[in-house]
Formats: C-alpha cells, sequence, structure tokens
C-alpha cells in the first residue's frame, strides 16, 4: 500500500483484506458493540464522564487484534475516517450476515481462526 487510495470503495475492499482473520473481526465486533455501550450507558445515566471510554474500547480491541492476531498495521493511522466508517460498516454487516465472522478458504490468504 504504497500509494494512497483514492475511493472508499477501493479503501474498503483493502480495509476487507486487513481484517481477514476470524479472531481481527471478533475483536473488532467486540470493540464496537462496547462503544454503543458506552453511548447508551452515558445516555441513559446522564454520566458524560464514561464518553473518554469510546476510544479506549473502541480503538483498544482493534488494535490488539492488529497486533497479535493479524499481525499488521491498522489502517487508522494513514485513513483514519474511512476507517472508522469501515469499522462501523463492518460491524453492521457481521450483525446482519453480510459479512461471515470466519472468512471462507478461497477469499484470502491466512484467514484461518485466530
Amino acid at each position: 500500500m504504497s500509494e494512497r487510495i483514492k475511493t472508499y470503495r477501493e479503501f474498503y475492499q483493502f480495509y476487507l483484506t486487513e481484517h481477514s482473520k476470524t479472531g481481527t473481526r471478533i475483536f473488532h465486533f467486540i470493540g464496537t458493540l462496547l462503544v454503543f455501550v458506552v453511548i447508551w450507558y452515558v445516555i441513559s445515566s446522564g454520566k458524560e464522564r464514561f464518553l473518554w471510554y469510546i476510544p479506549i474500547v473502541g480503538y483498544g480491541f482493534a488494535w490488539f487484534s492488529h497486533a497479535v492476531i493479524e499481525k499488521n498495521k491498522p489502517a487508522t493511522f494513514k485513513y483514519p475516517l474511512w476507517s472508522l466508517i469501515s469499522d462501523f460498516r463492518l460491524f453492521f454487516e457481521l450483525l446482519t450476515g453480510k459479512q461471515k465472522f470466519q472468512r471462507d478458504s478461497s477469499g484470502a490468504k491466512g484467514n484461518r481462526g485466530f
């Protein structure tokens, strides 16, 4: 990925290849789910001081999975907005079944389990 990606469509395809392992997808899903839990808690309790948990759980789970499971560098550093959008997109695609937690063996290299 030496030259910059110019379109979001192109970026999302790259994003999916960088999130090919089941463990990475699970950790991203959990992190994003916890972001929604924190938002719900803050809204229902009125305790805005817990908003700082959002980047901790959101990025914490994701970056851990990139370092330990996927063994790559998160795209967040080069494409912060597209990465954030893609995290939520992948979450909802996993939730609705459009994407799978475990990609089929014909889909990507190194996609088995953790």
